[in-house]
């Protein structure tokens, strides 16, 4: 019997089980969280209880053992359907530092909790007010004494940090004059922010509920056992699931691009000016049209890096080339949408404000798109490194 030219979806159950959860989630739920610049507890602790933020964990320690491509189908549909993942999609890419590198007392000692809901891993200490993207440069310092690591330094940007039980933190233990090369000296820790001492975390208003914060650590002290593999090799841990991290938010705005033409396509047809449907027109329908390209081609590269990172092949050309094509489509298609509805895509209750700005962060976090173009230049193409 001949083969469909077409694979079907494996991810089809996941994706229709999801949309049904999202449907408990209007966008009334979304606008009263926006207004008061609230945490969706109630949105995430649903996506807990039916396992989707354990996807990637193991079935050993409670998880659903799922691949990257299932997580991924996870949260493009929660953006596809005018739901946001931002809160808690950290827990699934910070994840594979921990399963990579983690000891087996580390993963015994908290992907249970993690998995069953119990622990929440949704924050991310890596950026810093003076390095930014120029992670080797940071200056937060974790310093051995006996059975513990002293830490004291500052983060920025460490999104739901006030919402976590655990933080991954990267931080330098020996200074950068000491090391033969600028990613050396790093290292990574599980930091139990339930009990840390010296820990502050301040909140940070901006343009999207991202829950955004900046911490403070003053002689915050870290247990030993909680480093994560071996002192030094850190920035290698993180660069390792920065691929996936970067598919992931892909999938993310793949999904907003899919939400912002549905609603696009659906008001044009129903919205009648001059005794016509306004998407009769193309000036109308053409950006439509063509930020609908531009998300498919995007879908299809980050595809791709989905298939690569599960054969375990080097995916950091898809990877990056996906998540700007990705982020870059959901921008055209908020464009769009925002141009479609005219001044009603101004007004709270469309939604379509919200998801514009929200869509917006992705063109510069989790990498800029002067970056990701950057990597291309000397990674892919082969020219000199830009900076």
């Amino acid at each position: 019997m001949d083969q469909p030219l077409i694979a079907a979806d494996p991810h089809a159950e996941i994706r229709e089980e999801v949309r049904k959860l999202c449907a408990r989630f209007p966008g009334e739920y979304w606008r009263e969280l926006d207004t008061r610049r609230g945490y969706p507890t109630e949105f995430v602790k649903a996506l807990t209880e039916a396992g989707y933020l354990g996807a990637l964990i193991p079935e050993e320690f409670g998880g659903a053992g799922l691949p990257l491509s299932a997580a991924a189908a996870i949260l493009e549909t929660i953006h596809a359907e005018g739901c946001n993942g931002a809160a808690c999609h950290a827990q699934m890419y910070i994840m594979g530092t921990i399963l990579k590198h983690g000891s087996p007392d580390q993963k015994q000692r908290y992907l249970p909790g993690i998995a069953s809901g119990e622990l929440r891993l949704q924050a991310f200490g890596v950026t810093e007010p003076t390095s930014g993207t120029d992670t080797t440069n940071l200056r937060t310092f974790a310093r051995k004494e006996g059975d513990k690591y002293i830490v004291n330094g500052q983060k920025i940007w460490t999104s739901r940090a006030e919402h976590s039980d655990l933080m991954l933190l990267l931080a330098r233990t020996t200074p950068k004059d000491q090391v033969a090369k600028k990613t050396e000296g790093l290292s990574t820790f599980i930091v139990d922010m339930r009990t840390a001492k010296g820990l502050t975390i301040r909140p940070i208003r901006t343009m999207m509920n991202h829950n955004s914060c900046e911490v403070f650590f003053d002689n915050m002290e870290v247990p030993a056992e909680n480093l994560v593999g071996v002192e030094g090799r850190g920035f290698r841990y993180i660069l390792d699931g920065m691929n996936a991290e970067r598919l992931l938010i892909a999938s993310e705005s793949i999904g907003d691009a899919k939400w912002f033409t549905q609603k696009s396509v659906a008001y044009s047809k129903e919205r009648v000016l001059f005794g016509r449907p306004i998407g009769q027109n193309q000036g109308v329908q053409f950006p439509i049209a063509k930020a609908y390209a531009q998300m498919r081609a995007a879908e299809a590269i980050v595809k791709q890096g989905l298939e690569k990172f599960e054969a375990g092949i080097p995916c950091g050309e898809e990877a990056n080339m996906g998540k700007m094509l990705a982020a870059d489509a959901a921008w055209a298609a908020a464009e769009a949408c925002v141009q479609t509805h005219g001044g009603f895509g101004f007004a709270e209750e469309y939604d379509v404000e919200r998801k514009f700005r929200e869509a917006r962060l992705y063109q510069v976090a989790p990498i800029s798109t002067n970056l990701v173009l950057s990597y291309i230049g000397e990674h892919v193409l082969g020219m000199p490194r830009s900076y």
